[in-house]
């Protein structure tokens, strides 16, 4: 049976930096027995990262659309998972107020990180939530998901401007934020193929190219994403490759 203390201790083998900055993608069955559940996982993440800042991404995507256009940030809750709905919940945590595509953070410059994301039409704007994480050089760490869950490579391929994956068309959505104010936000789709689904053709890439470790929390296979150097990876393949996601084929020799 894991405990916070185990959980921390896991967190420091694997290197994470407390006082950096750290997005969790994760799956909490896959921590295997956690004495206090879902919440002693939060704790120890919260814990550890007390002098940094911890940050979940709190989606909203599969319920928020044309015929329910209405994100309250309060209130619409995460369709990814059960440790980020709980996480946003917890006090002193801030959510921004991206209609789709909203984080949680709790820690250091929680408030300037989340500020601003309901200014961008797409979901991963180079100035959102996403593109700072590449400023703050933060680190992400997927817990028992693989690459198939990093949504920051979807923000790579928008700052790289792969054509043909967002919407030409702006669906209109709002923000009702906790005071009652409701924001109009034209928002602009991913469209197409389920390119993530393809994300798992680098993983074998970016762990030779030093962008990603893999380690384990509790039960659970971890992998740790350098960010810098993940774009820099990344930016290099897509722009020689932007049909790279297009398929489920893995790479070969010539086009990595």
């Amino acid at each position: 049976m894991h405990t916070i203390q185990s959980l921390m201790g896991d967190l420091e083998r694997i290197g994470i930096d407390r006082k950096g900055t750290l997005l969790v993608h994760s799956s909490y069955k896959s921590i295997g027995g956690v004495e206090g559940g879902p919440d002693t996982v939060l704790d120890a993440l919260s814990d550890y990262m007390k002098e940094g800042l911890l940050v979940l991404p709190t989606h909203t995507w599969a319920n928020i659309n044309a015929d329910n256009p209405r994100f309250e940030v309060e209130n619409t809750p995460v369709c990814i998972g059960m440790l980020p709905e709980r996480f946003r919940k917890r006090p002193g945590v801030i959510r921004s107020w991206h209609p789709t595509h909203s984080v949680a953070a709790l820690g250091r410059y929680a408030e300037v990180f989340t500020a601003g994301d309901e200014r961008f039409d797409t979901p991963f704007a180079r100035g959102s939530a996403w593109g700072k994480l590449l400023d703050r050089q933060a680190t992400i760490m997927l817990i028992g998901v693989d690459l198939r869950n990093n949504t920051f490579i979807h923000g790579i391929e928008e700052w790289v401007d792969i054509s043909g994956r967002m919407t030409a068309e702006h669906e209109q959505l709002y923000t009702v934020l906790p005071n009652g104010t409701v924001i109009s936000v034209p928002s602009r789709r991913h469209c197409g193929l389920n390119w993530s689904e393809h994300f798992w053709k680098v993983d074998d890439v970016l762990q030779e190219e030093g962008a990603m470790r893999l380690g384990r929390f509790g039960d659970a296979e971890v992998r740790i994403c350098d960010t810098v150097r993940m774009t820099e990876v990344l930016t290099r393949m897509l722009q020689a490759n932007p049909e790279m996601f297009s398929d489920n084929e893995p790479l070969n020799a010539l086009n990595r």
